[in-house]
């Protein structure tokens, strides 16, 4: 029997995820389905777009993410001390980004005059917000349902669009945090979607090595998909590479990302018998990684 989240998910013990989920009878909803002849690639870009965005209002940080043609994987780290810093305005506003929220906060976000009693369930709205931006379950609430909804529409079917509930791993070691995401940066790879990863579709490796992401796209047609109100802020970039060795607490990934690119390049040339691709001896490394290896962990094998 699944355990309840809140016993799977503290983030005193670890603050990084690695999350799965699926696509009903594990068919391609978000790919080419090659037994009907349809293409949902461009829902790919779909979810793509949403993690970039919910990311940039929550208070959680992407490290790796992979959106497949039946699946998709991300890697997050929850930052529930950043949600604690906002003041109530600033939760109130990413919050009406989502939703439109109680007329007691339209009325307060518009301007309008209130008494003190609504200010102070203002307030307390404002806390139960706080609470669910930090929140992992609620980020993939708010990831996973308007995509459905839009499927299914387009589909002119209902039904689950999702297999099941996600699947959430903690990371709770730096070797287990960084061969996880050299393993989901690599599913194209190995899927024999793409011969390396830096020309892999909808990965956060070829984000980080050629940006492409369209903000004013994405945002437009969010709205346009009715799984946006709006969006006033900045984009968040991935969570960022810091190095082995720093001196003062950490906030970022503890590992430089040339060293990164080297790990994820050793370990896709690895053969796996069960698996359909790798990246040929004869591809080049990428040229902003060193040409060494990284010993255990890059030889390390993450599998879900």
């Amino acid at each position: 029997m699944p355990r309840p989240r809140c016993q799977q998910i503290s983030v005193t013990e670890t603050p990084y995820y690695h999350v799965v989920l699926r696509c009903v009878r594990r068919t391609f909803l978000c790919g080419q389905d090659h037994a009907t002849g349809k293409c949902f690639d461009h829902r790919r870009q779909w979810i793509e777009d949403r993690i970039r965005l919910l990311a940039s209002l929550f208070a959680v940080e992407v490290a790796a993410y992979a959106v497949m043609s039946n699946h998709y994987h991300l890697v997050v780290k929850l930052e529930p001390r950043h949600a604690e810093r906002w003041s109530d305005d600033e939760v109130l506003r990413r919050w009406s980004c989502l939703f439109k929220g109680p007329l007691l906060v339209q009325r307060y976000l518009a301007g309008a005059s209130q008494e003190s009693y609504e200010l102070t369930q203002v307030a307390e709205f404002a806390q139960c917000y706080r609470r669910r931006l930090a929140d992992l379950s609620w980020f993939m609430k708010c990831l996973n349902e308007p995509i459905a909804r839009q499927a299914n529409r387009e589909d002119g079917c209902s039904g689950h669009f999702w297999e099941a509930r996600f699947k959430s791993q903690a990371l709770r070691t730096e070797a287990a945090l960084l061969s996880c995401m050299a393993y989901v940066d690599l599913n194209p790879v190995r899927a024999g979607m793409a011969a390396t990863p830096e020309v892999s579709e909808h990965t956060s490796i070829r984000e980080r090595i050629s940006p492409r992401f369209n903000l004013a796209q994405a945002v437009r047609e969010q709205m346009q998909l009715d799984a946006l109100l709006r969006f006033d802020g900045k984009v968040k970039p991935l969570l960022h590479f810091e190095g082995a060795f720093v001196q003062e607490g950490q906030t970022g990934i503890p590992f430089a990302f040339e060293d990164y690119l080297a790990l994820v390049d050793d370990t896709g040339r690895a053969i796996d018998p069960r698996k359909k691709g790798a990246i040929a001896n004869t591809q080049p490394p990428h040229p902003a990684a060193p040409g060494h290896h990284l010993g255990s962990v890059a030889g390390a094998e993450y599998a879900v």
